[in-house]
């Protein structure tokens, strides 16, 4: 990381509930506001607002703790008040872009209780451009000591009944369209994005939950337009969190922007509140294309491998079952299945792969890993093995988030990459374990979802970071053209892309418009949001090295505008567009493949069928000026 600038200014406050505290961010468009308030009967509680370019994104929230037996939330003053500020500039090792910068102005409450001044709370906030950031702090000394939270009183005030996009799974589906704040039920996932205006978007997000119950979101008793933080554990039941001080929460986030496309290309903000890498080495930490085996026999493995090898992709993935039945405890992940030994040599085909360079992967479910995990992770690492996909993950209690949290740095400290599959959503972990390659928490092609929820999935989902979405070719069971699902897989970041999801080799036909697939980065040193109006139609633009990647959707079909403004001025580039044949009645949704030379000033006008997408890979030649 190079730090660019810190700071900090104490202010030293007399005892007492003393003024509002205002923070802006660097640009100043956005206005924090801190301090303490009566709420009802209680006296001395902590609050926060927000306001952005003089409008309000949230009134006066309540903030606090539920200790047992005795809540730190109200009948509080503040003993300290310590400004802060940081700069810096730091690469992530799979990212959608080289840099990240990390700048914000904040702030530090220091807050006793009035009558005993032995119970301490400290409160973190940071003001970014993009959004603020917040978190608790049971400090040392207190006496605290030992502690069990039984809920928080973190609110989310919005000002009015805004509609906003909730699912309550994460692996949820979007297309039902948003629903206003007042009929969010209880267990809304996170992030929740919401339209306060057309030009005002938020949404609540969490940030670095290593060590606790995973947050999730339900509306307030007394103000129907009040989110309030519910923490989670196994089936839906309140969540508590144990632990000893000194002890600090996940960050709670608000992002807000001018657009939902701004929203995403601010999305590093989750991972600037995690920890910056903490591998010294991460060389051997490999994005790339992976294709799913599911026949479990060395000769599909080695199939797969030659498919990969002339497709453009970089690894194949054992998936459920080489070991034995997934939901049998009894199966030793370990071995190969002895009932699969006389079909399937693993070492075999992790050698043939070695030797074309197409590596291998390993799915275990969680009942393997929790017995398993400190034998088999050094015994994979042995035979060559690059990554695991975790299945069936547990996800919820602070029990869970911690045993998956370990188990990624376990994983790391064998050179092994991960792929955390079914509930569970990453918040910003992948930073600090840049092994963390990709998780699921989506509803993806194993789902066959609807266009709509495709074009949710940007300005929600993946706010929160990269999805496993499992993309198909030629499966029948596809809600929407393949030139859709090229433009999918730009639009979608993942650093490990799963395609070919329920294809075998022999299965997949000579098309021209799988050569997209084969060029396409899965690492990306730009991104640019183009069109971003939420379920309705979505354009991103990706840049890796001099090239370009655009994927567009339009599940309602009809026109778009694209201008290629985005291009380096002065340069020439050869667009390869891979856009809905729709003459081809022989093959309903073929793709059509044209190539134009284009630069920064055209603008591409596709027309799109209903359902129906566009991707376009952009290469550039010559030198400065050069025509052709």
């Amino acid at each position: 990381m190079t730090s660019l600038l810190s700071a900090t200014l104490v202010l030293v406050v007399a005892a007492g509930v003393g003024p509002a505290v205002e923070v802006r961010s660097p640009s100043g468009d956005l206005v924090l506001t801190v301090g303490l308030r009566d709420f009802g009967d209680e006296r001395g509680c902590p609050y926060y607002r927000l306001a952005a370019g003089g409008r309000t994104v949230l009134t006066d929230s309540r903030l606090g703790l539920d200790l047992e037996p005795e809540a730190l939330a109200s009948d509080l003053v503040v003993a300290r008040v310590a400004r802060s500020r940081g700069d810096a500039m730091w690469r992530p090792v799979c990212g959608e872009r080289a840099e990240v910068r990390d700048r914000y102005n904040a702030v530090r409450f220091e807050l006793v209780e009035r009558r005993r001044r032995s119970r301490r709370l400290e409160l973190d906030f940071r003001v970014y451009d993009e959004g603020i950031a917040f978190r608790y702090t049971l400090p040392e000394p207190s006496n605290v000591g030992a502690f069990t939270i039984v809920a928080e009183r973190t609110q989310f005030a919005f000002a009015g009944d805004h509609p906003a996009w909730a699912v309550y799974r994460a692996q949820g589906r979007y297309d039902v369209g948003p629903v206003p704040i007042s009929r969010i039920a209880p267990g809304a996932e996170r992030p929740l994005t919401v339209e306060l205006a057309t030009d005002l978007f938020a949404a609540v997000a969490e940030a670095r939950c290593v060590d606790y119950a995973r947050m999730k979101l339900r509306r307030a008793d007394d103000c129907p337009q009040t989110l309030e933080v519910f923490l989670d554990a196994e089936r839906g039941r309140a969540g508590r969190v144990v632990g000893k001080t000194p002890f600090t929460s996940p960050w709670r986030v608000v992002m807000v922007a001018d657009s939902a496309g701004r929203l995403l290309e601010n999305d590093d903000l989750i991972l600037n509140l995690n920890d910056p890498c903490a591998l010294a080495d991460t060389a051997w930490i490999r994005p790339g294309k992976v294709m799913r085996e599911i026949t479990l026999t060395t000769d599909g493995g080695k199939a797969c491998v030659d498919f990969c090898s002339r497709h453009g992709l970089q690894y194949i993935l054992f998936d459920a079952g080489w070991y034995g039945p997934e939901g049998d405890g009894r199966s030793d992940a370990s071995a190969v299945d002895p009932k699969r030994a006389g079909v399937l040599d693993l070492r075999e085909v992790i050698g043939y792969g070695r030797e074309k360079g197409i590596g291998v992967i390993l799915y275990v479910n969680r009942r393997a890993l929790e017995k398993q995990i400190d034998r088999i992770f050094p015994l994979y690492e042995s035979w060559g093995v690059k990554g695991v996909k975790f299945g069936f993950v547990n996800v919820g209690s602070q029990h869970w988030t911690a045993w998956l949290h370990e188990a990624v740095r376990k994983a790391a400290a064998h050179h092994l990459m991960v792929d955390i599959h079914d509930e569970f959503r990453d918040t910003g972990y992948r930073r600090t374990y840049p092994n963390l390659m990709t998780v699921e928490g989506i509803a993806g092609n194993e789902e066959f979802p609807t266009p709509s929820h495709n074009a949710v999935l940007p300005f929600t989902r993946f706010l929160t970071g990269p999805a496993d979405y499992t993309y198909c070719w030629g499966s029948a069971r596809l809600r929407v053209t393949h030139a859709h699902q090229l433009a999918l897989s730009t639009i979608d970041f993942s650093p490990w892309q799963m395609l070919f999801w329920y294809d075998r080799p022999g299965q997949v036909r000579v098309d021209q418009a799988l050569d997209y697939w084969k060029a396409l980065p899965t690492c990306w040193d730009e991104t640019r949001v183009l069109e971003g109006r939420i379920g309705r139609c979505v354009s991103i633009a990706r840049r890796s090295g001099a090239d370009w990647f655009v994927g567009t959707i339009n599940p309602g079909g009809g026109e778009v505008r694209l201008p290629l403004s985005f291009l380096e001025p002065g340069r020439k580039y050869l667009a390869t567009i891979y856009g809905d044949d729709e003459a081809d009645g022989s093959h309903p949704g073929g793709v059509e493949v044209k190539r134009i030379a284009v630069d920064r000033g055209t603008v591409l006008k596709p027309r799109m069928p209903v359902n129906g997408g566009q991707a376009v890979q952009l290469v550039r030649f010559g030198r400065p000026d050069e025509t052709r």
